[in-house]
This record gives C-alpha cells, structure tokens and sequence, in this order.
C-alpha cells in the first residue's frame, strides 16, 4: 500500500464518531476537543474532531459545558445506552419496523431470545409514570 493509498482511506462518519465516543469512555471526567483529538492520533484534524463532536451533541449521545472560552465534552450514556440509541436510529428509517424487528428476532440465539422475553415481560410489568 502507498502512502496515496493509505490516504486514500478514509474513515466513516459512523466509524469516527464510535471512536470519539470510545475516547470520551476513557476519559475521567469532561475533556476538551484537544484531548479527543490527542486520544485519537495526529492525522485527524482538530476540525474533524470538533464537526464529529457536534454531530454528536445534535444525536444527544454527548454532552458539553462552557469551560473558559471553549467547551468540554462528555459521554451522555454509557456504551449499551448508546448501542440501543443506534438500533432505534437505525429501526426509525425502516418503512417495515415488524419486518425488520422480526428478521432481528430470529437471528438471535436461544439465550438472547429468552434474555430479550424476560427483559420485554419486565417492561410491561413495570408501571407508568
């Protein structure tokens, strides 16, 4: 591979943003852009880092505060908060949600099914605020 080719690659909105957020996990408390970017390597742009974290705050998925003249930046949720955040993201666009919620259904093993059942029963039990 040569160094066009390398450059060449790029990295996915979704890929990125998954590592902005895996960098934030890390973090003990709220950072700034600069730290994200630090975290991630040299070959991002500041830039870049600042549009992902956007993008990020508009998906509710980070959070930010005035610190000085800059913001810092923290996870909104934890991973599995986020995970469940994407399938939802991801069952709104589809136009058949029973279609799509049934091909997930039966891919799932025997426990996860089971796992899913109890967690569904649990919800419906649950009373309403």
């Amino acid at each position: 591979m040569t160094a066009g080719d390398a450059r060449a690659r790029r990295r996915g909105q979704g890929e990125l943003e998954a590592q902005v957020l895996a960098a934030l996990h890390e973090a003990t408390g709220p950072v700034t852009a600069a730290w994200v970017q630090e975290r991630l390597g040299g070959d991002l742009a500041y830039t870049t880092v600042m549009t992902i974290l956007s993008r990020l705050l508009a998906k509710q998925a980070v959070t930010r505060e005035r610190a000085g003249r800059s913001f810092v930046w923290s996870a909104a949720a934890d991973e599995a908060a986020l995970a469940a955040l994407r399938m939802r993201r991801v069952l709104d666009r589809e136009s058949d949600r029973e279609a799509v919620l049934a091909s997930f259904v039966t891919g799932l093993s025997p426990d996860d099914e089971r796992l899913l059942r109890l967690l569904l029963a649990q919800a419906t039990e649950e009373p309403e605020d």
